[in-house]
């Protein structure tokens, strides 16, 4: 089965989307499935690559274009047509994870991996999803969004200091920054606001950082919770560097009866979202009080990720991992292609 990786494209996670499908290919069982690059570069073309880039996806003369319903062969390029049974996407943040490029595959109508439009919509919004997990009596931390510019007053009077800054739809912590001071506070908002016209200011929760791999459709699944114990904050610098300071207890060590409610919070949390596939649940815990912190529907896939990681030790290992995924994503399919199209 030819199993389309797609990965690059026009976000500050490009590069992280490079690694993500160079440890997903190695992985894949070659018994079962054939792998083939697709690489969207910066600009936003699509281009069938015979070996993956080492940082970022350039122009070839394979150049694809969509067939709008092409079913498989969905892609061509001037000189063949790319027929892939099943796409897995590798595509970090906007354009990639907010059910921009869901929406093309249905229309294109080929089964993927993860999410669909809506679920990858909501999760990738962490305002939309906040909403949505507080409307299920969900903790998260406090926060205020702006769109293209912020008052700076408003947020001190509803917030001490130290604050997060957040990009409304980005991840791998791309454009967060700790503000612990009213000067902090605009140069972290002038970084915020260049990644996306839509910023969230949250409240600083002084707890343990915990994070939950789920996978599954109807019936997802959690599994073991591991630790993240970061210096300050989990940075973008600290998730891809190899020289983070920050420990990752995998699984953490927690009593039991936290771990077990952790895990049900994430699966809750996976359905509350409308996701499907995976998701990493990130979360936030002091004392007794559990905060989910966001939902990473395409969460990172290298080697020190913590989303397979969290399976390995909770019993599926990392090529396994990926066959289900694919599996999950065919068995989606055919829930949706068995529905009636006409009266």
């Amino acid at each position: 089965m030819n199993v389309g990786i797609i990965f690059g494209g026009k976000s500050a996670e490009h590069e992280v989307s490079i690694q993500s499908a160079k440890n997903i290919v190695e992985a894949l069982d070659k018994n079962k499935f054939t792998p083939v690059l697709i690489g969207i570069s910066k600009e936003g073309k699509w281009f069938l690559l015979e070996e993956l880039p080492k940082t970022e996806v350039v122009e070839s003369e394979n150049e694809l274009k969509i067939i709008p319903g092409g079913g498989s062969q969905f892609l061509t390029t001037d000189k063949k047509s790319v027929s892939v049974e099943v796409v897995f996407p590798v595509l970090h943040g906007p354009n990639g994870e907010d059910g921009t490029i869901q929406g093309l595959f249905r229309m294109a109508d080929v089964p993927f991996v993860g999410s669909g439009l809506l679920g990858s919509a909501v999760a990738m919004d962490k305002q939309v999803s906040k909403k949505l997990l507080e409307s299920k009596g969900i903790s998260v931390a406090k926060y205020l969004s702006f769109e293209e510019s912020a008052n700076i007053d408003s947020i001190e009077k509803e917030f001490n200091y130290p604050v997060f800054v957040k990009p409304a739809n980005l991840g791998s912590s791309v454009g967060v920054s700790k503000a612990k001071s009213r000067k902090d506070l605009k140069s972290a908002l002038e970084k915020a606001f260049r990644y996306d016209n839509k910023v969230l200011v949250e409240e600083f929760i002084d707890g343990k950082e915990f994070e939950c791999s789920v996978l599954g459709n109807r019936k997802p699944k959690a599994s073991k919770v591991g630790e993240v114990r970061p210096e300050d904050f989990y940075s973008y610098e600290e998730k891809y560097s190899d020289k983070s300071q920050t420990e990752l207890k995998i699984p953490a060590d927690i009593d039991q009866s936290l771990e077990n409610e952790i895990r049900k919070i994430a699966v809750e949390a996976f359905k509350v979202n409308m996701c499907k596939g995976m998701a990493r649940i990130d979360f936030l815990v002091t004392g007794k009080r559990i905060y989910v912190n966001e939902l990473n529907t395409i969460p990172g896939f290298t080697k020190i990720s913590m989303y397979p990681k969290l399976w390995e030790v909770s019993g599926v290992d990392y090529q396994n991992l990926i066959t289900e995924l694919i599996e999950l994503a065919l068995e989606n399919y055919k829930d949706k292609d068995e529905l009636k199209t006409s009266y």
